[in-house]
């Protein structure tokens, strides 16, 4: 993908965002709050895939680390090449 220099720099920056598990819950996708999951480590933003409408899927809810949630599920890790990573869990 070519971006110009200063969307560059922004994918950037919010690529490194940290986020602490307490600030990650306020990300559940609820309430016009954006839905956001950590997998090993990467905070991922879930708010347009479909299945994660209102926050849930399959019984997870965003703003929750899944790291031991999608061992479980059939796609495992395939899924998240498509996902928007927007920051790393701190």
């Amino acid at each position: 993908m070519i971006l110009d220099n200063n969307l560059e720099g922004e994918v950037e920056k919010m690529a490194d965002k940290q986020f602490t598990l307490e600030e990650l819950k306020k990300f559940n996708g609820e309430n016009g709050n954006p839905a956001y999951v950590a997998i090993d480590g990467i905070v991922y933003d879930m708010t347009n895939v479909d299945p994660w409408k209102g926050g849930k899927h399959h019984g997870n809810v965003a703003g929750n680390d899944l790291s031991e949630a999608i061992m479980k599920s059939p796609h495992k890790h395939s899924v998240l090449a498509k996902l928007n990573a927007v920051g790393k869990l701190a």
